[in-house]
């Protein structure tokens, strides 16, 4: 396997590919970090981006299926996915769930249609360490999980023959 530098994962070119981005507006400070940083991968990499909120990690899952169907019967199928959030562990055993859920559901989703997926949902301890993932101008996760979505696709093409 040949491994990719960021700066790579950064140049991957996908024109007019469509890409869903379902962000949790949970934390609104959060969430509008990680989306700005999603928001210039895409358009880096030349694609078009929807972008849906829903209200916490857990709806994320559902809601990307909800829109991938419908855009697939419409006749404008989505080409990746990218889903955006935070889970900031509490006092009570939620944390556990909504993080592990979330992603698992995520990768069904992703295995299961052969699907681009990104998935920036961070988990973190504190407010702190979230404020330092999202931040585009320190880890950047928003942008990262839309880079991974977007290499992933640019790989998926290249299989297709595309």
């Amino acid at each position: 396997m040949v491994g990719h530098s960021r700066a790579a994962l950064a140049a991957t070119q996908v024109p007019g590919a469509r890409i869903l981005v379902v962000e949790a507006r949970f934390y609104d400070a959060l969430a509008d970090e990680l989306l700005a940083g999603a928001r210039a991968a895409i358009e880096a990499a030349r694609a078009e981006a929807t972008v849906v909120t829903v209200p916490g990690a857990l709806e994320i899952p559902a809601t990307a299926a909800i829109l991938l169907d419908a855009a697939e019967r419409a006749g404008r199928p989505y080409d990746a996915v990218v889903a955006l959030g935070c889970v900031i562990r509490g006092e009570t055993g939620h944390y556990d769930i909504v993080a592990g859920e979330s992603a698992r559901a995520l990768m069904d989703l992703s295995v299961d249609r052969g699907l681009p997926l990104g998935n920036g949902i961070l988990t973190v301890e504190t407010e702190a360490q979230a404020f330092a993932r999202a931040r585009v101008s320190e880890m950047n996760k928003g942008g990262g999980a839309a880079e991974a979505a977007l290499a992933v696709l640019a790989l998926k093409l290249a299989a297709e023959g595309a």
